[in-house]
């Protein structure tokens, strides 16, 4: 085991080497594989959904449980499909922007097609297995939920991000059908309300994958990958991101102000000091090179910036709901 790289896969997306990746455990190279840095933002969501449930008295352990966990699976598994896809299509080729920030282990010969394979396989497989077990307990809208997330996580790479329904995909997955479908599946209600307070922490998500398109709009308009920001152009694509940031904390307000989140929840706006640290970030466009004071994720700069910017405010919207259920206000 190396717990020491386990920490640190969960928290960034990792450079090895071939001979580094030969000694790692297969959970570190599960992590690695996976990019398991960004499955926090799907286990928040599946932790608003159980919060909200437990605020309406309808939480039940088992189910958030297995459902919250499946959702991560499923994500994990997008991303290994995603992964090996653009490999066989040929798009992570040529210093290709993914190649870049972090080890495509089939570019970089740390799996063979076969193993990676084996590891969607297993990890789409387990996420199947937890998603049938959740029809046959909760039934109703379960299995529509469940096949609508297969759909998403089959068609993602391709085509939805081909046909700029990429972004669309995310604003739907990470709110209505991660926290609204979790929020089902424990309390067997599908509530509009809870479908609305979803959209604060969904748009922060859809614009950690704009911020990710819009870093590599070149190599995608080269490549025909037609994403929102390539439709858009880089001064739009920016522009949207930053509507998408402020919106976050309009919805909470909008959801204050009707009385459905407790004023608690305006904990939010302690995100703002974020906020304005990537407002330059986005009002700019992208520099040719790595400016000295960035982080080492490099050439990770607007996804990087969205990403810093919804940690903070998925803590903080995490902590309010939280601070609500305690202190029952």
């Amino acid at each position: 085991m190396n717990v020491s790289m386990w920490m640190k896969a969960l928290q960034i997306i990792p450079h090895v080497e071939k001979e580094e990746w030969e000694r790692l455990d297969v959970i570190s190279k599960w992590l690695i594989s996976t990019r398991a840095a960004v499955l926090i933002m799907t286990f928040l969501s599946g932790a608003i959904a159980g919060i909200l449930a437990y605020q309406q008295g309808v939480f039940t352990f088992l189910p958030w449980f297995l459902a919250t966990l499946g959702i991560v699976l499923a994500h994990a598994t997008n991303n290994l499909l995603n992964d090996y896809t653009d490999a066989a299509r040929g798009v992570d080729q040529e210093n290709y922007y993914r190649a870049q920030y972090g080890p495509q282990p089939l570019l970089h010969g740390l799996m063979t097609k076969r193993q990676h394979l084996t590891y969607s396989a297993v990890t789409g497989g387990l996420a199947l297995a937890i998603g049938i077990y959740l029809v046959l307990y909760r039934g109703g809208l379960t299995l529509p939920l469940l096949l609508a997330g297969a759909f998403f996580v089959l068609f993602y790479t391709w085509p939805l991000k081909y046909i700029a329904l990429g972004e669309v995909a995310v604003l739907v997955v990470w709110g209505p059908l991660m926290i609204g479908g979790v929020y089902y599946v424990v309390s067997g209600n599908w509530d509009w309300n809870v479908i609305l307070a979803s959209l604060p922490y969904a748009l922060g998500v859809t614009g950690v994958i704009f911020g990710k398109h819009i870093d590599k709009l070149e190599m995608d308009k080269a490549k025909r990958i037609y994403t929102l920001p390539v439709l858009l152009g880089d001064k739009l694509a920016r522009w949207t991101v930053l509507g998408m940031l402020v919106a976050q904390y309009l919805l909470v307000a909008y959801l204050v102000m009707v009385g459905f989140f407790s004023p608690l929840m305006l904990v939010v706006f302690l995100a703002l000091p974020a906020f304005l640290r990537v407002l330059p970030i986005f009002l700019a466009p992208k520099p040719l090179e790595k400016p000295l004071d960035f982080p080492q994720v490099w050439p990770n700069y607007f996804v990087a910036a969205a990403f810093f910017h919804n940690r903070r405010f998925g803590l903080f919207y995490l902590g309010g709901l939280i601070l609500s259920l305690l202190l029952k206000f």
